[in-house]
């Protein structure tokens, strides 16, 4: 967020391109009115508050990408978002007004989920907790889990690289993706959704994008790894006497537990 970003800024959109956007992702799609738009402009303290020339909401990746082909052909700064659930304010755009907010909330499906090979394929705005209940209900785990399980999303989650309380266990967010499907900035479609374990061919692409905030490309659906669901979980509460005790405690623990401290 750049007190000043003058030199960055784009035009304002055209209407004629703005119409053509519009059209692309139908009447469900789109909003310009401010009071529902809102949500979208302020970050999750209230400490930035933006404005767009128009909130978007595709519903599939196809339509992700003819936005973004739109964009592009325009000159038409986008700024992709989550759940807005973030606390640095990358989510939310600048107050000049000239770019589009793409969110990704209508794209919430559980495309796949294969208990066999562990692995689940979602869109990017399936919220990360309804991905934790698909899951469950096939009696695996999905461990990634932070404090806004409930309104975050699996894009953000994996766009910011996310790691949770889970992490020291089974790592951060990009340790947890098999593949990933994602429009890049010119608007052609990326479809990396590999469920293979073993790949050693090539570049990992996919690498890239996990963490990259949206600014290569936008993150549309995701393989996910799924783990086996703890058939015992004994919990403790422990007093130490210093950091240093903290880590040797850890170490101990992970040792003890063939690594399944959480």
């Amino acid at each position: 967020m750049a007190p000043d970003d003058t030199m960055l800024r784009s035009p304002f959109p055209s209407a004629d391109a703005l119409a053509r956007i519009k059209a692309v992702v139908g009447d469900k799609g789109w909003s310009d009115d401010a009071e529902f738009m809102d949500a979208f402009l302020t970050e999750e303290r209230g400490l930035y508050h933006g404005q767009c020339a128009l909130l978007v909401r595709p519903a599939t990746t196809r339509q992700v990408a003819n936005v973004v082909t739109i964009c592009h052909e325009e000159n038409i700064a986008i700024v992709p978002q989550g759940g807005n659930t973030g606390l640095v304010g990358a989510g939310v755009p600048h107050d000049h007004g000239a770019e589009i907010l793409l969110s990704l909330g209508r794209m919430n499906k559980v495309r796949d989920i294969d208990p066999l090979n562990y692995t689940v394929t979602v869109e990017a705005g399936c919220i990360l907790s309804n991905l934790q209940d698909a899951a469950t209900d096939t009696d695996r785990l999905f461990p990634l889990s932070l404090g806004a399980e409930g309104t975050c999303q699996i894009g953000g989650n994996l766009s910011t690289n996310a790691g949770g309380v889970n992490v020291l266990r089974y790592g951060n967010a990009r340790e947890l993706v098999l593949g990933l499907e994602v429009v890049l900035p010119d608007g052609r479609i990326w479809d990396g959704l590999k469920r293979l374990r073993k790949d050693n061919t090539g570049y990992d692409l996919k690498q890239l994008f996990i963490g990259a905030e949206g600014t290569l490309g936008v993150i549309t659906a995701a393989v996910c790894k799924l783990f086996p669901s703890p058939r015992d979980v004994q919990t403790a509460f422990v007093a130490l006497r210093d950091l240093d005790a903290a880590i040797q405690l850890l170490a101990d623990a992970r040792a003890a537990s063939g690594d399944r401290v959480t």
